[in-house]
């Protein structure tokens, strides 16, 4: 599976005990992904193959890694997907989307391009889009970049056929940064 857009998803820790098995950090909210057979990318394109996975314990063991010197060699690596693949093990609900599908849609509001998302931060209370702002706006002397809460009262729309978001009280936000 060579990854042309890879999706960073988790990274390798530390071997645990003596048959091979090794911690996963998983930076995913779909760890459904992981199941035996599944088949990832390591940051060094080696592709591996899991066996088995304990979600619980946070435990992977891949096809062929059966000793604690061999998966030394995995230690710390990050671990890619591709949006195909994800696509077809993770499933999301009407109102969710994949960060992939947003990263790069062009936020509009009231017919105006505010800017491009540049990527997404996590934070306690909510999701927020990391917006690049146009250059049109950026020679108004608004700032280049500025957050948009991800919630109901600034995401209007969200269409990743046309990679659009249609916001309210974005061009506020972006004002006040």
């Amino acid at each position: 599976m060579k990854t042309q857009n890879k999706i960073y998803i988790a990274k390798i820790g530390k071997a645990v005990g003596l048959q091979g098995e090794l911690k996963l950090h998983l930076d995913t909210d779909f760890p459904e992904q992981f199941k035996a057979g599944a088949t990832f990318t390591l940051s060094n394109n080696q592709e591996v193959t899991i066996e088995h996975f304990n979600n619980k314990r946070g435990v992977v063991k891949f096809k062929d890694y059966n000793d604690c010197e061999i998966v030394k060699k995995l230690i710390n690596k990050e671990v890619f997907t591709d949006a195909n693949a994800t696509r077809e093990k993770c499933n999301l609900s009407k109102t969710q989307y994949f960060w992939f599908d947003i990263i790069g849609a062009t936020i509009i509001e009231d017919n105006k391009i505010l800017g491009i998302v540049k990527d997404i931060s996590r934070l306690p209370i909510t999701d927020y889009l990391e917006v690049t702002t146009s250059e049109e706006l950026t020679k108004q002397n608004l700032p280049q970049v500025f957050m948009i809460p991800y919630l109901d009262q600034y995401i209007l729309n969200v269409d990743t056929e046309q990679k659009i978001i249609t916001t309210s009280k974005a061009f506020e936000i972006l004002e006040n940064s």
